[in-house]
């Protein structure tokens, strides 16, 4: 456990000196911010009731919230290969499954920061409409199980190759499959709809999130979804040290 407290304090290190990590936090924060002020604040927002401005936020803060994950971790392996620190970690008493889970709880931590930093736009709803506390904790939680789910994505893709850029393409691409699962299991003919949408990354998984609903089903998706990826990213870590 030694090995996955220092690769966890290396990697937020790293997000702290770096530049991208300030820039998609405020990437994510002023996009956030204008369209809380055009649902919630803007000409139309007076039609809609509370509870539709808190689904309409968190349906596109989850969009955000992906797209941040995936930026943020396709550097995680595929850096270490072009700066050639790799090698280092290979020999060093540290496991392949100890340097996933270390990158991948450090950009967790981090990608979990920038999303609750926007928590004062839902709350300004609480205070102003009628929502509860327990839906935007609903929402939160969410926002985070979607965004540790293509964080494992995305640690598996950069885990493929040494450039960023296939890493990028490679993660986009998968993500991107998953999501597209919703809208394709509404124009295909059963049993191929329900399996698409059972797998599907958004729509019927994060839809109850959305509403303020917390179901046991979705839960266990995200999760079973970034064990899975993350498992795939230290298998082939493994298969890699020998090469």
């Amino acid at each position: 456990m030694n090995g996955l407290r220092v690769i966890f304090q290396r990697e937020i290190n790293a997000y702290l000196r770096s530049s991208v990590g300030y820039i998609v936090a405020a990437t994510v924060l002023m996009l956030t911010g204008l369209l809380f002020y055009t649902q919630a604040l803007g000409p139309e927002a007076e039609a809609r009731v509370s509870g539709q401005v808190l689904a309409i936020f968190f349906y596109t803060a989850s969009g955000l919230t992906a797209i941040a994950s995936l930026v943020l971790s396709v550097r995680l392996i595929a850096e270490e290969r072009q700066l050639g620190t790799q090698v280092l970690l290979n020999t060093s008493p540290v496991r392949d499954w100890e340097i996933v889970l270390g990158k991948f709880l450090a950009a967790l931590v981090f990608i979990t920061g920038i999303t609750l930093s926007t928590l004062y736009m839902p709350l300004m709803i609480v205070v102003n409409g009628k929502v509860s506390i327990a839906q935007i904790l609903v929402g939160y939680s969410g926002l985070i199980l979607l965004g540790a789910a293509v964080l494992a994505i995305g640690v598996f893709a950069t885990s493929l190759t040494r450039s960023q850029l296939v890493a990028t393409a490679v993660g986009a691409g998968i993500t991107a499959v998953m999501f597209l699962f919703w809208p394709l299991s509404t124009v295909v003919d059963p049993p191929m709809s329900r399996v698409l949408s059972a797998l599907a990354l958004h729509g019927r998984h994060f839809s109850g999130f959305q509403q303020g609903l917390l179901h046991t089903r979705d839960v266990f998706y995200y999760l079973a979804v970034t064990y899975f990826f993350l498992l795939l990213a230290t298998k082939i870590l493994e298969a890699k040290r020998w090469e």
